[in-house]
């Protein structure tokens, strides 16, 4: 199982790709995709989108997992930001793919196993994690994390199906 995790932002939104093989986590690829702050908001948008179809058609993900955007105390940041969330929550959806959403305490709590731990944390994780990633940037790095932290959701289903198809053929 491919999953995409991705992390908004409107100057770069981070994107980072892991297999999920039983519980093996094995890292395929991450990085950001960037707009040109001297565009417009509408053609920064269409710089995200096209960018993020140009990821998910060349990693060919099975799922993607978006991390939720906390409120700003700025208002035209948050609703710009909320802007950009729409497209990252489009584009793999457009592909086919189901979407989930984490919080980022949820996806702190899931790769550090402390809700709210520092992103130092979470990068010595991911690199104890995935051995040997080079991470293209924090943005990159938060992605990485909400895909790790999807990867965590999805065994977890897994084996609870399992366990469920094994109690109903009893």
């Amino acid at each position: 199982m491919r999953v995409l995790g991705l992390d908004p932002g409107l100057r770069r939104t981070g994107w980072g790709v892991v297999d999920l093989n039983g519980t093996r986590l094995t890292h395929v690829a991450n990085g950001g995709v960037g707009s040109d702050e001297k565009l417009s908001l509408a053609e920064r948008l269409v710089q995200i989108r096209s960018g993020l179809a140009a990821v998910v058609a060349e990693m060919m993900p099975d799922e993607a997992a978006v991390e939720e955007t906390f409120v700003n105390k700025n208002p035209t940041t948050t609703l710009k930001l909320g802007q950009v969330r729409g497209i990252v929550l489009l584009v793999p959806a457009e592909a086919g793919l189901p979407v989930a959403e984490y919080t980022p305490n949820h996806v702190k709590k899931s790769v550090v196993g402390v809700g709210h731990a520092e992103k130092q944390q979470i990068h010595l994780m991911l690199r104890t994690l995935l051995p040997g990633v080079a991470i293209d940037g924090p943005d990159a790095a938060d992605a990485l994390a909400v895909a790790i932290c999807h990867a965590h959701h999805l065994g977890s289903r897994r084996r609870a199906a399992v366990l469920a198809a094994a109690g109903a053929a009893r």
